[in-house]
């Protein structure tokens, strides 16, 4: 293929694992393109797919898909840890050949107005799709979650400004079509490496602190006569939360890390792992959502790894083991890997 391009739907079902099957089934076998990854998360109640190959084709996937997550999964009854707006929360395109940011945004911006048409969905851009500056970033539009989406698009009272309350396409009323679907993110991003450090606690308050230390934006410092004032965080372009994973009895530092070269993941590990240790408290591995850059592995195999090492295998290798990658459950860089699962689809 001389154009490739991602796009990773998160879908807020990772408990019954038929419907997931009914969703992914829609896309699987479709021409020019393949779905490399599918990972549900049970406490999340979310699940990460990633699909790749020609614009076109990757773009018609997505669509089929969020038409038949829309047709599944009932909002109203939905639970789960991670933050979310809808049946599908987000469905982001990423270029990584021959495709450039534009290309990515022109996709997302089609896709958007057509999802919006056709299934009535209210519909966000965000991202380098994003019509105003204020919704670049995701959690700014996902203030308030599903939850908060009716008095957001009924007058009610809303974190939003002006600027985020409505969706850029579709439905701006709080209907049953709404209420059962939730809203959904479309948009266009450069690699994003969705990583997450264990910590052994099942609470999250260690995980929390940590959250608040690492990501980017820090955290807000008071005094008692209200003046306030932000605290940067340790490590550069990170989104970071604590959160607690009931099913493995620990919690974890959820992170985006929105630059993996500013940030590789071993900094992010090492950092939350230093933190955790003040705090009486260790870090049994991590985790990856989704698929990786290889030379986001590469990188992090390199501080793992003997001086000496220059084997791509083995840097992997040295890769999983130094940031407890396995620790959860096994961790397959041939389909984990974004250029390792590429080519493995194509050969099949």
């Amino acid at each position: 293929m001389q154009e490739i391009v991602e796009c990773v739907p998160n879908i807020s079902e990772g408990r019954d694992s038929e419907k997931i099957a009914r969703i992914i089934d829609v896309v699987r076998g479709m021409k020019d393109c393949a779905v490399l990854g599918v990972e549900p998360d049970s406490d999340y109640n979310r699940t990460v797919i990633t699909i790749a190959g020609e614009p076109q084709a990757v773009q018609e996937a997505a669509f089929q898909l969020i038409c038949k997550a829309i047709e599944e999964i009932d909002m109203t009854t939905h639970e789960g840890e991670h933050p979310r707006l809808g049946a599908v929360d987000v469905c982001p395109f990423v270029p990584l050949k021959g495709v450039t940011m534009d290309d990515c945004v022109d996709l997302a911006k089609s896709l958007a107005q057509r999802v919006g048409t056709d299934c009535k969905v209210p519909t966000f851009l965000y991202g380098s799709a994003a019509l105003h500056h204020e919704k670049n970033l995701l959690s700014t539009i996902r203030k308030g979650q599903y939850e908060g989406l009716q008095a957001r698009l009924t007058g009610g009272e809303t974190p939003h400004s002006e600027h985020t309350r409505f969706p850029d396409f579709g439905s701006k009323e709080w209907g049953e079509e709404a209420q059962k679907s939730g809203a959904i993110t479309i948009g266009a991003r450069g690699i994003l490496v969705a990583y997450n450090v264990n910590i052994d606690e099942p609470d999250a308050d260690v995980a929390k602190k940590i959250g608040s230390l690492v990501r980017s934006t820090g955290r807000l410092v008071k005094r008692e006569d209200g003046r306030r004032m932000r605290v940067p965080g340790m490590l550069p372009m990170v989104q970071g939360m604590g959160v607690s994973l009931e099913a493995h009895g620990i919690s974890q530092v959820s992170m985006n890390l929105r630059d993996v070269v500013q940030c590789p993941m071993h900094v992010a590990f090492e950092a939350c792992k230093s933190i955790a240790n003040d705090h009486d408290t260790s870090t049994p591995g991590s985790e990856l959502v989704g698929l990786v850059p290889l030379e986001a592995m590469l990188e992090s195999g390199r501080w793992y790894a003997a001086k000496d090492v220059t084997d791509e295998r083995e840097l992997v290798s040295a890769a999983i083991q130094g940031l407890g990658l396995d620790t959860l459950g096994a961790f397959d860089p041939d389909e984990r890997i974004i250029e390792w699962a590429l080519t493995k689809a194509v050969e099949q």
